[in-house]
């Protein structure tokens, strides 16, 4: 059993190192030798110091976050289970962190975005979580989903539009990164509010850098100005749903649930798109079970978020009294993490962590207990049909550097790709579905039809056929893509 950390940090090494120094380097393990749950080490490979975590205290670990602030990483699938289901002893309201109320951990501090308490329904337990849990179920079941996947069809071509003349592209900075944005904006009725700096603000403001408090600011700004419009002059939105809702939700309230929904479903959807294109492009098990036909679209997105979860932990839970717990000592106002990705290669529940886990949905990639994951399926949607658009536009997609070259950000709660170069066959851009033109500089020899989402008659115009790069082997890249149309499409 560890020995349980209730000091402040720094107290058994002297004051903590002034930001930069160059005689305290950012290491693996801080103060205590606990290690870091961020800096270099971390950032290079978090799977790793989870195993490492693993190996020297078991399901449940003790680990640093920024500036040396000690919590409890919970890396067992049970244990985690027990954890999100059990909110009497482990509560979601932030209100409990010792460390905020003794004034360990300031008001400022970079993972503040995610940890200072809002009036939502993840910072809420018992009959409060229930009435602002509701209001937003409520209003997430309202959603036209045929409706939603007509506009991520529509995005998705918008944003393929952007570089097919190109033959080359990345695919994180070009496609995933900004598609979830433009549906989730779309969906809260404030489609004129997207552009480059939420998405870089949504991005920024979950990863503990020091700029994540001014991108909250930005963020919330935004939707604080949405509420109060739509206060005034309702619609047939999210937005105006929440307002509405018997609940009787303050504009604070909205606002902040807004914010709530807009970053979870962002920051989940591009790195899920991210990581499955990854996948088809380069994991021989997707492969092969997809020129085999072993795999359909739902099974092949379970088997992402099991082995590449859009979230790897959350952040957090705080213990309502002392307690024992996978072997250790909590005390009372202790904070705690939901180890998402550590959990779901958790030896108890998958011995081999390469095995398939098709037709298996025990991952935790959207937590669990009674805050888990409200809009999940909105999610998937958008994964699953821009996907479908971007393949069915470019399907000679290859992956333009070896899979070794690419490169990955890891915060505390995401781990996501920093780009994914991909090569095809420059084609012309096609008309949007609502008749507008595709970006201006830009010029359409031939438009085609685009595909829609859900059935529709055969289109009036015939679409310019796939155009196969010479250098490649003729056939071959046109088949594979082929078979994952069909993938994508289930059969």
């Amino acid at each position: 059993m560890t020995t349980p950390f209730h000091q402040p940090p720094g107290a058994d090494g002297g004051a903590l190192p002034p930001p930069g120094c160059p005689a305290h380097a950012i290491t693996g393990t801080g103060p205590g030798g606990l290690r870091r749950l961020y800096g270099p080490e971390h950032e290079r490979d978090p799977m790793a110091v989870y195993e490492k975590l693993r190996a020297e205290h078991g399901p449940v670990a003790p680990v640093l976050l920024s500036g040396d602030v000690p919590a409890w990483l919970v890396l067992g699938h049970t244990e985690n289970l027990h954890m999100t289901r059990t909110p009497s002893q482990f509560s979601r309201d932030s209100r409990r962190w010792r460390l905020t109320a003794d004034g360990t951990v300031p008001p400022d501090h970079p993972l503040a975005p995610i940890f200072t308490w809002q009036p939502v329904c993840v910072f809420a337990d018992g009959a409060e979580h229930e009435r602002l849990r509701g209001a937003v179920t409520d209003s997430i079941g309202r959603i036209d989903h045929r409706g939603v996947r007509r506009h991520i069809n529509r995005y998705s071509n918008r944003l393929v539009n952007d570089f097919c003349q190109d033959g080359k592209a990345d695919l994180v900075s070009r496609f995933a990164e900004h598609l979830p944005m433009m549906v989730m904006c779309q969906i809260l009725g404030m489609a004129e509010e997207y552009n480059e700096r939420m998405v870089q603000s949504a991005r920024d403001m979950i990863k503990g850098t020091a700029t994540a408090n001014a991108s909250n600011a930005y963020v919330m700004g935004v939707l604080s100005r949405h509420v109060a419009r739509r206060r005034v002059a309702p619609d047939a939105d999210f937005t105006s749903w929440l307002i509405e809702h018997p609940a009787g939700l303050t504009d604070e309230e909205v606002s902040h649930h807004l914010r709530l929904v807009l970053i979870a479903a962002y920051e989940t959807t591009a790195n899920l798109i991210a990581n499955v294109l990854r996948m088809v492009l380069t994991d021989p098990r997707f492969r092969a079970q997809l020129s085999g036909g072993h795999m359909t679209l739902p099974e092949a997105v379970e088997q992402t978020l099991w082995d590449e979860p859009p979230f790897t932990s959350i952040f957090g839970r705080w213990a309502v009294g002392d307690t024992e717990f996978g072997g250790q000592q909590i005390k009372r106002g202790d904070a705690l993490i939901v180890g998402i990705a550590a959990a779901n290669v958790d030896p108890v529940v998958r011995p081999d962590p390469d095995a398939s886990m098709q037709g298996n949905r025990a991952h935790l990639a959207f937590s669990g207990g009674p805050h888990e994951c409200p809009g999940q399926d909105i999610g998937r949607a958008i994964a699953d049909t821009g996907i479908d658009a971007l393949l069915m536009r470019l399907p000679d997609l290859q992956l333009a550097v070896g899979e070794d070259e690419l490169e990955y950000n890891s915060a505390l709660m995401s781990r996501h790709l920093v780009a994914l170069p991909v090569k095809f066959a420059a084609r012309p851009p096609e008309h949007d579905a609502t008749g507008l033109q595709p970006t201006a500089s830009r010029t359409v020899p031939q438009p085609g039809p685009v595909r829609g989402s859900v059935p529709a008659p055969p289109p009036a115009t015939v679409q310019t056929p796939v155009m196969i790069p010479a250098q490649r082997r003729p056939g071959a890249p046109k088949r594979m893509w082929q078979a994952v149309t069909r993938w994508w499409r289930g059969y």
